[in-house]
Protein backbone atom coordinates (compact mmCIF):
# COMPACT_ATOMS: atom_id res chain seq x y z
CA UNK A 1 0.00 0.00 0.00
CA UNK A 2 1.82 3.16 -0.56
CA UNK A 3 0.25 5.12 2.34
CA UNK A 4 2.44 2.83 4.86
CA UNK A 5 5.66 2.88 3.03
CA UNK A 6 6.99 5.74 5.26
CA UNK A 7 4.64 5.48 8.23
CA UNK A 8 6.38 3.26 11.23
CA UNK A 9 3.98 3.36 14.09
CA UNK A 10 4.09 1.73 17.32
CA UNK A 11 1.19 -0.21 19.97
CA UNK A 12 2.29 -0.31 23.40
CA UNK A 13 -0.36 -2.21 25.75
CA UNK A 14 -0.19 -1.26 29.64
CA UNK A 15 2.13 -4.01 30.48
CA UNK A 16 4.59 -3.09 28.17
CA UNK A 17 3.89 -5.36 25.71
CA UNK A 18 4.95 -3.59 22.14
CA UNK A 19 3.56 -4.56 18.66
CA UNK A 20 5.07 -2.29 15.61
CA UNK A 21 3.24 -1.96 12.56
CA UNK A 22 2.72 0.89 9.99
CA UNK A 23 0.34 3.79 10.43
CA UNK A 24 -2.80 4.39 8.57
CA UNK A 25 -5.84 7.12 8.82
CA UNK A 26 -4.43 10.36 10.64
CA UNK A 27 -0.56 10.65 11.79
CA UNK A 28 -0.65 11.22 15.66
CA UNK A 29 -0.78 9.53 18.83
CA UNK A 30 -3.98 7.89 21.00
CA UNK A 31 -4.80 5.92 24.04
CA UNK A 32 -7.78 4.01 24.98
CA UNK A 33 -8.60 0.76 26.13
CA UNK A 34 -7.38 -1.43 23.64
CA UNK A 35 -10.15 -4.44 22.99
CA UNK A 36 -11.03 -7.04 20.06
CA UNK A 37 -14.04 -8.05 17.98
CA UNK A 38 -14.48 -10.97 15.75
CA UNK A 39 -16.96 -9.54 13.00
CA UNK A 40 -15.86 -10.41 9.57
CA UNK A 41 -18.05 -7.63 8.06
CA UNK A 42 -19.24 -4.16 9.30
CA UNK A 43 -16.01 -2.53 10.10
CA UNK A 44 -17.88 0.97 9.26
CA UNK A 45 -20.72 0.44 11.62
CA UNK A 46 -18.22 -0.66 14.42
CA UNK A 47 -16.08 2.15 14.02
CA UNK A 48 -19.34 4.81 14.18
CA UNK A 49 -20.77 2.53 17.09
CA UNK A 50 -21.17 5.10 20.25
CA UNK A 51 -20.66 1.76 22.28
CA UNK A 52 -16.88 2.18 21.85
CA UNK A 53 -15.93 5.91 22.54
CA UNK A 54 -12.55 5.33 24.27
CA UNK A 55 -11.44 1.74 23.18
CA UNK A 56 -9.58 1.38 20.37
CA UNK A 57 -10.60 -1.44 18.39
CA UNK A 58 -8.48 -4.58 17.05
CA UNK A 59 -10.36 -6.00 14.28
CA UNK A 60 -9.46 -10.40 14.15
CA UNK A 61 -10.51 -10.19 10.79
CA UNK A 62 -7.40 -9.94 8.88
CA UNK A 63 -7.90 -7.29 6.31
CA UNK A 64 -10.15 -3.91 6.36
CA UNK A 65 -11.23 -1.37 4.09
CA UNK A 66 -12.38 -3.77 1.45
CA UNK A 67 -15.18 -2.28 0.74
CA UNK A 68 -14.61 0.76 2.02
CA UNK A 69 -17.08 3.75 3.72
CA UNK A 70 -20.10 5.06 2.82
CA UNK A 71 -22.68 7.40 4.74
CA UNK A 72 -25.52 5.37 4.60
CA UNK A 73 -23.37 2.54 7.02
CA UNK A 74 -22.28 5.67 9.83
CA UNK A 75 -24.27 4.19 13.23
CA UNK A 76 -23.29 7.92 14.52
CA UNK A 77 -22.37 11.05 12.63
CA UNK A 78 -18.47 9.85 12.96
CA UNK A 79 -15.77 7.33 14.32
CA UNK A 80 -16.37 6.57 18.05
CA UNK A 81 -13.40 4.98 18.27
CA UNK A 82 -9.75 5.90 19.59
CA UNK A 83 -7.93 4.21 16.74
CA UNK A 84 -7.94 1.15 14.96
CA UNK A 85 -5.97 -2.19 14.43
CA UNK A 86 -5.69 -4.09 11.92
CA UNK A 87 -3.94 -7.30 10.14
CA UNK A 88 -3.93 -5.59 6.67
CA UNK A 89 -5.80 -2.53 5.20
CA UNK A 90 -7.21 -1.82 1.19
CA UNK A 91 -6.84 1.08 0.10
CA UNK A 92 -8.45 0.34 -3.35
CA UNK A 93 -11.95 -0.56 -2.18
CA UNK A 94 -14.17 -2.15 -4.90
CA UNK A 95 -17.65 -1.71 -3.67
CA UNK A 96 -20.51 0.46 -5.58
CA UNK A 97 -21.83 1.88 -2.38
CA UNK A 98 -18.10 3.23 -1.65
CA UNK A 99 -17.54 6.59 -1.64
CA UNK A 100 -14.29 6.60 0.06
CA UNK A 101 -11.04 4.57 1.20
CA UNK A 102 -11.25 3.44 4.88
CA UNK A 103 -7.61 5.06 5.16
CA UNK A 104 -8.79 8.60 4.37
CA UNK A 105 -12.33 8.08 6.22
CA UNK A 106 -10.17 7.87 9.62
CA UNK A 107 -7.36 10.27 8.45
CA UNK A 108 -10.29 12.79 7.60
CA UNK A 109 -11.52 12.29 11.22
CA UNK A 110 -8.48 12.49 12.98
CA UNK A 111 -8.61 8.73 13.93
CA UNK A 112 -4.96 6.88 13.92
CA UNK A 113 -5.08 3.53 13.01
CA UNK A 114 -1.87 0.50 12.71
CA UNK A 115 -1.68 -2.71 10.69
CA UNK A 116 1.01 -4.96 9.33
CA UNK A 117 0.77 -6.40 13.47
CA UNK A 118 -0.02 -9.98 14.11
CA UNK A 119 -3.52 -9.14 15.33
CA UNK A 120 -3.74 -12.85 16.59
CA UNK A 121 -1.16 -12.90 18.78
CA UNK A 122 -2.57 -9.35 20.37
CA UNK A 123 -6.13 -11.60 20.38
CA UNK A 124 -4.65 -14.26 22.40
CA UNK A 125 -3.35 -11.62 24.60
CA UNK A 126 -5.89 -9.90 25.43
CA UNK A 127 -8.15 -13.02 25.89
CA UNK A 128 -5.48 -14.42 28.54
CA UNK A 129 -4.46 -11.09 29.82
CA UNK A 130 -7.82 -8.97 29.71
CA UNK A 131 -8.57 -5.84 27.86
CA UNK A 132 -6.00 -3.14 29.10
CA UNK A 133 -5.09 0.70 28.33
CA UNK A 134 -2.98 1.16 25.51
CA UNK A 135 -1.36 3.71 22.96
CA UNK A 136 -0.83 4.02 18.81
CA UNK A 137 1.93 6.60 18.14
CA UNK A 138 3.42 7.42 14.86
CA UNK A 139 5.21 10.45 16.43
CA UNK A 140 6.60 8.95 19.34
CA UNK A 141 8.40 5.71 18.56
CA UNK A 142 10.61 5.02 22.03
CA UNK A 143 7.87 2.55 23.67
CA UNK A 144 9.20 3.42 26.94
CA UNK A 145 7.96 7.19 26.34
CA UNK A 146 4.79 5.79 25.28
CA UNK A 147 4.32 3.31 28.10
CA UNK A 148 4.19 6.05 30.44
CA UNK A 149 1.61 7.84 28.45
CA UNK A 150 -0.52 4.64 28.93
CA UNK A 151 -0.03 4.36 32.43
CA UNK A 152 -1.13 7.80 32.90
CA UNK A 153 -4.57 7.34 31.31
CA UNK A 154 -7.26 6.22 33.53
CA UNK A 155 -9.07 2.51 33.50
CA UNK A 156 -12.09 2.06 31.75
CA UNK A 157 -13.72 1.15 35.06
CA UNK A 158 -15.24 4.29 36.62
CA UNK A 159 -15.15 5.94 33.57
CA UNK A 160 -18.66 7.94 32.70
CA UNK A 161 -18.68 7.82 28.67
CA UNK A 162 -22.11 8.09 27.86
CA UNK A 163 -22.27 11.48 29.10
CA UNK A 164 -19.85 12.41 26.34
CA UNK A 165 -21.89 10.74 23.44
CA UNK A 166 -25.67 11.28 24.52
CA UNK A 167 -27.47 13.79 22.63
CA UNK A 168 -27.01 17.81 23.54
CA UNK A 169 -30.92 18.44 23.02
CA UNK A 170 -33.97 16.70 22.41
CA UNK A 171 -34.96 16.12 19.06
CA UNK A 172 -37.45 14.08 17.16
CA UNK A 173 -35.82 11.19 14.84
CA UNK A 174 -37.52 11.52 11.39
CA UNK A 175 -38.26 9.66 8.27
CA UNK A 176 -36.79 12.28 5.88
CA UNK A 177 -33.27 11.10 8.14
CA UNK A 178 -33.11 7.86 7.99
CA UNK A 179 -31.59 5.45 4.82
CA UNK A 180 -33.78 3.37 2.78
CA UNK A 181 -32.60 -0.19 4.09
CA UNK A 182 -34.27 -3.03 2.22
CA UNK A 183 -34.77 -4.68 6.20
CA UNK A 184 -36.98 -1.98 7.01
CA UNK A 185 -38.51 -1.94 3.91
CA UNK A 186 -39.49 -5.56 4.28
CA UNK A 187 -41.83 -4.53 7.52
CA UNK A 188 -45.11 -3.23 7.03
CA UNK A 189 -46.50 -0.64 9.48
CA UNK A 190 -49.03 -2.09 12.03
CA UNK A 191 -53.02 -0.41 11.09
CA UNK A 192 -52.63 1.72 14.50
CA UNK A 193 -52.29 5.09 15.68
CA UNK A 194 -48.44 5.95 15.72
CA UNK A 195 -47.06 4.87 18.65
CA UNK A 196 -45.01 7.59 20.95
CA UNK A 197 -41.15 6.26 21.84
CA UNK A 198 -39.22 7.88 23.96
CA UNK A 199 -35.47 6.85 23.43
CA UNK A 200 -32.97 8.06 26.58
CA UNK A 201 -29.67 8.42 24.27
CA UNK A 202 -26.92 7.07 26.04
CA UNK A 203 -24.66 6.39 22.78
CA UNK A 204 -27.53 5.50 20.32
CA UNK A 205 -27.13 3.84 17.48
CA UNK A 206 -29.18 5.06 14.30
CA UNK A 207 -30.12 1.66 13.22
CA UNK A 208 -32.21 1.43 16.83
CA UNK A 209 -34.38 4.18 15.37
CA UNK A 210 -34.72 3.04 12.21
CA UNK A 211 -36.23 -0.16 13.74
CA UNK A 212 -38.69 1.10 15.97
CA UNK A 213 -39.55 4.01 13.02
CA UNK A 214 -40.29 0.52 10.78
CA UNK A 215 -43.19 -0.44 13.18
CA UNK A 216 -44.10 3.29 12.53
CA UNK A 217 -43.32 4.69 15.73
CA UNK A 218 -42.92 8.09 16.73
CA UNK A 219 -39.39 8.86 18.30
CA UNK A 220 -38.54 11.56 20.77
CA UNK A 221 -34.59 11.24 21.35
CA UNK A 222 -33.45 12.80 24.42
CA UNK A 223 -30.11 13.25 26.59
CA UNK A 224 -29.33 10.47 29.86
CA UNK A 225 -30.13 13.79 31.97
CA UNK A 226 -33.63 14.21 30.93
CA UNK A 227 -35.92 14.78 33.91
CA UNK A 228 -38.23 12.47 34.28
CA UNK A 229 -41.04 15.28 34.31
CA UNK A 230 -40.02 16.25 30.56
CA UNK A 231 -40.00 12.42 29.60
CA UNK A 232 -43.28 11.88 30.56
CA UNK A 233 -44.54 15.44 28.80
CA UNK A 234 -44.27 13.70 25.99
CA UNK A 235 -46.95 10.74 26.93
CA UNK A 236 -44.81 8.37 25.69
CA UNK A 237 -46.97 4.79 24.98
CA UNK A 238 -43.15 3.38 26.09
CA UNK A 239 -39.89 4.50 27.13
CA UNK A 240 -36.54 2.72 25.00
CA UNK A 241 -32.90 2.90 27.24
CA UNK A 242 -30.26 2.65 24.70
CA UNK A 243 -26.73 1.39 24.22
CA UNK A 244 -24.05 3.26 25.47
CA UNK A 245 -19.97 3.43 26.58
CA UNK A 246 -18.17 3.45 29.72
CA UNK A 247 -18.82 2.26 33.47
CA UNK A 248 -23.09 1.42 33.73
CA UNK A 249 -22.56 1.99 37.42
CA UNK A 250 -21.36 5.81 37.20
CA UNK A 251 -23.90 6.61 35.46
CA UNK A 252 -25.87 8.15 37.97
CA UNK A 253 -28.91 10.51 36.14
CA UNK A 254 -29.70 7.80 34.08
CA UNK A 255 -29.92 5.26 37.20
CA UNK A 256 -32.15 7.44 38.83
CA UNK A 257 -34.38 7.98 35.98
CA UNK A 258 -34.64 4.50 35.44
CA UNK A 259 -35.71 4.12 38.88
CA UNK A 260 -38.27 6.29 38.82
CA UNK A 261 -39.19 5.53 35.13
CA UNK A 262 -39.87 1.79 36.24
CA UNK A 263 -42.63 2.27 38.74
CA UNK A 264 -44.76 3.60 35.94
CA UNK A 265 -46.98 0.97 34.44
CA UNK A 266 -45.62 2.19 31.01
CA UNK A 267 -43.49 -0.86 28.69
CA UNK A 268 -39.80 -0.54 28.61
CA UNK A 269 -37.22 -1.84 26.69
CA UNK A 270 -33.45 -1.87 26.83
CA UNK A 271 -30.22 -2.47 24.88
CA UNK A 272 -26.86 -3.25 26.00
CA UNK A 273 -26.17 -0.15 28.39
CA UNK A 274 -29.67 0.42 28.30
CA UNK A 275 -30.18 -3.46 29.96
CA UNK A 276 -27.45 -2.64 32.76
CA UNK A 277 -28.93 0.84 33.18
CA UNK A 278 -32.29 -0.63 34.20
CA UNK A 279 -30.62 -3.66 35.67
CA UNK A 280 -28.96 -1.17 37.76
CA UNK A 281 -32.56 0.71 38.55
CA UNK A 282 -33.77 -2.89 39.73
CA UNK A 283 -31.44 -3.32 42.50
CA UNK A 284 -28.84 -5.56 40.51
CA UNK A 285 -24.79 -4.95 40.57
CA UNK A 286 -22.92 -4.84 37.55
CA UNK A 287 -18.82 -6.30 36.77
CA UNK A 288 -16.50 -5.56 34.24
CA UNK A 289 -15.88 -8.72 32.04
CA UNK A 290 -11.97 -9.94 31.00
CA UNK A 291 -12.07 -9.06 28.20
CA UNK A 292 -15.72 -8.36 27.26
CA UNK A 293 -17.90 -9.73 24.56
CA UNK A 294 -17.51 -7.97 21.17
CA UNK A 295 -18.63 -9.78 17.55
CA UNK A 296 -21.12 -10.57 15.33
CA UNK A 297 -21.81 -14.46 16.23
CA UNK A 298 -22.61 -14.72 20.02
CA UNK A 299 -24.92 -17.19 21.24
CA UNK A 300 -27.38 -16.59 23.87
CA UNK A 301 -30.93 -18.26 24.85
CA UNK A 302 -32.13 -19.98 27.27
CA UNK A 303 -34.38 -23.53 27.69
CA UNK A 304 -33.17 -25.18 24.34
CA UNK A 305 -33.51 -21.94 22.45
CA UNK A 306 -30.63 -20.19 21.13
CA UNK A 307 -30.07 -17.07 18.75
CA UNK A 308 -26.93 -15.96 17.47
CA UNK A 309 -26.61 -12.29 18.43
CA UNK A 310 -24.22 -8.97 17.69
CA UNK A 311 -22.38 -7.96 20.95
CA UNK A 312 -20.31 -4.97 22.26
CA UNK A 313 -19.96 -4.93 25.67
CA UNK A 314 -17.39 -4.89 28.25
CA UNK A 315 -19.95 -5.02 31.54
CA UNK A 316 -22.61 -7.48 32.63
CA UNK A 317 -25.20 -7.55 35.58
CA UNK A 318 -24.32 -9.94 38.55
CA UNK A 319 -26.37 -12.75 37.96
CA UNK A 320 -26.58 -13.38 41.98
CA UNK A 321 -27.77 -9.52 42.42
CA UNK A 322 -30.87 -9.51 40.37
CA UNK A 323 -34.17 -9.91 42.92
CA UNK A 324 -36.65 -12.01 42.94
CA UNK A 325 -39.07 -9.50 41.17
CA UNK A 326 -36.67 -10.19 37.78
CA UNK A 327 -36.94 -13.14 35.50
CA UNK A 328 -33.39 -13.84 33.50
CA UNK A 329 -34.71 -14.33 29.64
CA UNK A 330 -31.57 -15.17 28.03
CA UNK A 331 -27.43 -16.06 28.82
CA UNK A 332 -24.69 -15.55 26.67
CA UNK A 333 -24.07 -19.19 25.88
CA UNK A 334 -20.47 -18.85 25.97
CA UNK A 335 -19.82 -18.03 29.68
CA UNK A 336 -23.27 -17.96 31.19
CA UNK A 337 -23.19 -14.43 31.85
CA UNK A 338 -26.62 -12.89 31.83
CA UNK A 339 -27.52 -11.55 28.33
CA UNK A 340 -31.86 -10.94 28.62
CA UNK A 341 -34.23 -9.86 31.56
CA UNK A 342 -37.81 -8.95 32.25
CA UNK A 343 -39.41 -7.44 35.39
CA UNK A 344 -42.39 -10.53 36.25
CA UNK A 345 -44.73 -7.75 37.40
CA UNK A 346 -44.29 -4.73 35.19
CA UNK A 347 -44.00 -4.79 30.93
CA UNK A 348 -39.84 -4.01 31.41
CA UNK A 349 -37.71 -6.11 29.50
CA UNK A 350 -34.35 -5.74 28.29
CA UNK A 351 -31.27 -7.38 26.33
CA UNK A 352 -27.87 -7.16 26.39
CA UNK A 353 -26.80 -7.79 23.11
CA UNK A 354 -28.25 -5.49 19.79
CA UNK A 355 -31.61 -6.88 18.42
CA UNK A 356 -30.78 -4.38 15.87
CA UNK A 357 -28.16 -5.85 14.54
CA UNK A 358 -25.75 -3.29 11.74
CA UNK A 359 -23.54 -5.35 12.10
CA UNK A 360 -24.65 -8.52 12.28
CA UNK A 361 -27.55 -11.50 11.97
CA UNK A 362 -31.12 -10.15 12.66
CA UNK A 363 -32.56 -13.46 14.91
CA UNK A 364 -32.83 -11.35 17.41
CA UNK A 365 -35.22 -8.69 15.44
CA UNK A 366 -38.49 -10.10 17.24
CA UNK A 367 -37.75 -7.99 20.20
CA UNK A 368 -38.45 -4.72 18.58
CA UNK A 369 -41.83 -6.52 17.53
CA UNK A 370 -42.31 -7.47 21.42
CA UNK A 371 -41.98 -4.00 22.52
CA UNK A 372 -44.09 -2.94 19.98
CA UNK A 373 -46.98 -5.21 20.95
CA UNK A 374 -46.64 -4.00 24.58
CA UNK A 375 -46.81 -0.21 23.93
CA UNK A 376 -49.90 -1.27 21.83
CA UNK A 377 -51.99 -3.25 24.49
CA UNK A 378 -50.47 0.10 26.79
CA UNK A 379 -52.12 2.67 23.95
CA UNK A 380 -55.50 -0.18 24.16
CA UNK A 381 -56.15 0.62 27.73
CA UNK A 382 -55.79 4.39 28.03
Amino acid sequence: MSFSVDSPALLVLADGTVYQGCGFGAKGTTLGEVVFNTGMTGYQEVLTDPSYRGQMVTFTYPELGNTGVNSLDEESAAPQVTGVIARNVCDRPSNWRSTQSLSSYLEAHGIVGIYGLDTRALTRKLRSAGAMNGAISTKILDPLTLLERVQAAPAMEGLDLASTVTTPEIYEWSEATAAPWEFSDRLAAPDRSPLTVVAIDFGLKRNILRRLASYGCRIIVVPLNTPVETILSYDPDGIFFSNGPGDPAVVSAGIETAKALVQQDKPIFGICMGHQILGLALGAETFKLKFGHRGLNQPCGLAQQVEITSQNHGFALQAASLGSDVEVTHLNLNDGTVAGLRHRERPIFSVQYHPEASPGPHDSDYLFEQFVEAMGRYQATR
